[in-house]
């Protein structure tokens, strides 16, 4: 397989755990309403529960068709599986610290932040999934320089198709 593609088959199940929340519209929020100790929500009304773990289940579900579509390039079910949640689970993660971060910084429920946004779930993602498979650092690189574009479209999308309020 190419590199390239290769890297971005890789890569899917993350893009979907992450992109995938904004569908389920949860109601409890992840951190119950709490604040920090600087008086500020630890995340906000729009990281919740039921998006988590239908991220995760996306994630992971994708990762189930990608075994189906190519069992070659994992070589067994399980191998997939970990991958797809690891992956899924690092995406998550990686966009819930970056909440926890905007709201340190007074950035408002939505508003965009450059690379934060963009790049901490993928790094987070390919961190918890390096014991499970790795990348070259030519496939880490391009997924760095490709992650931005992609993620802006699929904001414009989920705007155009009415499940975001802002196109960011």
């Amino acid at each position: 397989m190419n590199p390239l593609l290769e890297a971005f088959w890789y890569i899917l199940p993350a893009y979907f755990a992450n992109s995938s929340p904004v569908v389920f519209k949860g109601k409890t929020p992840i951190d119950f309403g709490r604040n920090f100790v600087d008086g500020k929500r630890l995340l906000g009304d729009g990281k919740t529960w039921r998006g988590f773990f239908g991220g995760l289940t996306v994630g992971v579900l994708v990762s189930l068709i990608q075994y189906h579509a190519l069992p070659s390039y994992y070589g067994s079910l399980n191998a997939a599986l970990r991958l797809g949640f690891a992956l899924s689970l690092g995406a998550l993660l990686g966009d819930i610290i970056g909440s926890f971060v905007k709201r340190r910084a007074n950035f408002p429920r939505g508003y965009p932040a450059i690379g934060l946004d963009q790049w901490g779930f993928l790094i987070t993602a390919l961190i918890l999934a390096y014991p499970v498979r790795t990348l070259e650092t030519g496939q880490v690189l391009f997924l760095l320089a490709v992650t931005p574009f992609i993620h802006w479209g699929a904001n414009v999308l989920a705007y155009t198709l009415g499940w975001k309020s802002v196109p960011w």
